[in-house]
Formats: structure tokens, sequence, C-alpha cells
């Protein structure tokens, strides 16, 4: 189940949320109604961003042993023929 709360709850409920983080849930915070933020433990994030940076970083050695670039219409032209019909 999502668990949404305002922002005044990390203030006013900080231990709740910390026991819903520590669980290994996200906790999405609302200000005036509308999404704010999402809390989450170290260990979420880490497994959520490790594979982005490992790709930047390969991205990052690539471009250092390679001189051609593409242009982003250049890329996202290739991706779409790839991914089509799948």
């Amino acid at each position: 189940m999502i668990d949404i709360r305002p922002v005044s709850d990390l203030r006013y409920k900080f231990t709740e949320i910390e026991s819903v983080v520590r669980e290994g849930r996200p906790v999405y915070l609302t200000k005036n109604g509308y999404g704010s933020m999402v809390v989450m433990s170290i260990d979420a994030y880490s497994r959520l961003v490790d594979n982005t940076e490992d790709a930047l970083d390969e991205a990052d050695r690539y471009a250092e042993s390679h001189t051609r670039r593409m242009t982003h219409t250049e890329v996202f032209e290739g991706l779409r023929d790839k991914t089509d019909g799948i």
C-alpha cells in the first residue's frame, strides 16, 4: 500500500515515517495537496541509483576512448528502432 502523508507529518510524526521507511517502503509527502517529495531509506535509494551510476560510469569510459558523438535525435531514433514491436 502506498503511504501518502502531508509534509507536516515529517515534523510531527517523524518516528512513524521512520518506521515505514525502515520496513523498506517509501513515504510520499504532499504539500497543499500536491506531491512534494519522497522519503526512503538510504539502502532503498542506493538500490535505485546504483545501476544508473554504473551506466554513467560506463558511458564516461566509452566517451574517453571513442571520438564519435551522437545527437539526441540519433540516440532516440536508434532506441525507437530497437524497441519497435516490443
